[in-house]
């Protein structure tokens, strides 16, 4: 019996920021193949996805050393959409409970170009130094003014990253033996596809469409990244695999949005026959109604 929901993409998306020295911010890295990779971290990424599903619209948090989600009898994971992603609370007993879905890195197709930005705040130094009768060219006058030069390295690139949702514990929490209807337990799983078609970042007040321009999946009898081991970009051109296909073959999809954003799409679409990304996720929208009887 098919179990699990998994996914992966392919998406045009902005790294998230690790580690500063001093006025300088560095974007996350991983090191693989003897080079160097840009990514967004699962935890960022699952983060977003989880915001943007409404996942956290009923979010509460509690303070025991550091701030955790607030989990109670009546406050559970299939009362409270946040505590489907996972809890650990240590108020009183302690209570564990594993996400029901998990995400892998985002990481960039192409190894990392080092692109630095260069800014400052001269308008708003400017404004507060004529405000205070102070002259920028003065010397100490622009320390006073607060003027700020910053600088940061910026990538945005295609990433792959790939999601798998346990369906048979979507709404249950074993902790207080509680349990969320079907009709519940299929709009938690479809918030967080639409979250995933639709996806939208903020990185350093920049808005960033992470959309997905090739998506592979759909519904599993196995509980793993299905697909994380061959989806492939390499110099823009999506790898065209016989594992790939095979692997499709197994009653999965995929999907292209289509404007040349694979240097070798007519090959794309001749050899994977891909459905649109609105097709595909119709698909498996009816597929998950049809999983819970809804």
């Amino acid at each position: 019996m098919k179990k699990a929901l998994t996914l992966t993409v392919v998406a045009n998306m902005t790294s998230n920021y690790s580690e500063g020295l001093g006025n300088i911010s560095s974007v996350q890295k991983v090191f693989k193949g003897q080079h160097v990779y840009a990514m967004r971290s699962r935890e960022s990424l699952k983060n977003a996805i989880c915001v943007q599903a409404g996942l956290y619209d009923d979010l509460e948090t509690s303070v025991d050393g550091a701030a955790q989600k607030f989990v109670s009898e009546k406050n559970n994971a299939a009362t409270c959409r946040a505590l489907e992603g996972g809890y650990m609370s240590t108020e009183g007993l302690t209570y564990i409970r594993n996400s029901s879905f998990y995400l892998t890195d985002a990481v960039a197709c192409d190894t990392f170009v080092n692109e630095t930005r260069f800014h400052n705040n001269l308008y708003l130094a400017s404004n507060n130094a004529k405000a205070n009768g102070l002259n920028l060219q003065e010397e100490g006058n622009a320390k006073k003014a607060g003027l700020m030069p910053y600088q940061y390295e910026y990538d945005k690139s295609m990433k792959t990253y790939s999601l798998t949702i346990d369906l048979e514990m979507i709404g249950k929490d074993e902790n207080f033996n509680a349990e969320a209807d079907s009709e519940e337990k299929a709009e938690r799983v479809l918030n967080l596809l639409n979250a995933v078609k639709n996806l939208s970042l903020v990185v350093k007040g920049n808005l960033d469409n992470a959309e997905p321009l090739f998506i592979a999946g759909g519904l599993s009898d196995r509980k793993t990244h299905y697909f994380e081991n061959v989806v492939r970009v390499k110099h823009g051109a999506l790898s065209i695999t016989e594992d790939l296909k095979d692997k499709l073959s197994e009653d999965f999809s995929c999907a292209l949005l289509k404007g040349d954003n694979f240097t070798n799409e007519d090959q794309v679409v001749k050899e994977l026959c891909p459905i649109s990304m609105k097709q595909f996720f119709d698909k498996l929208t009816e597929q998950v109604k049809s999983y819970y009887g809804v």
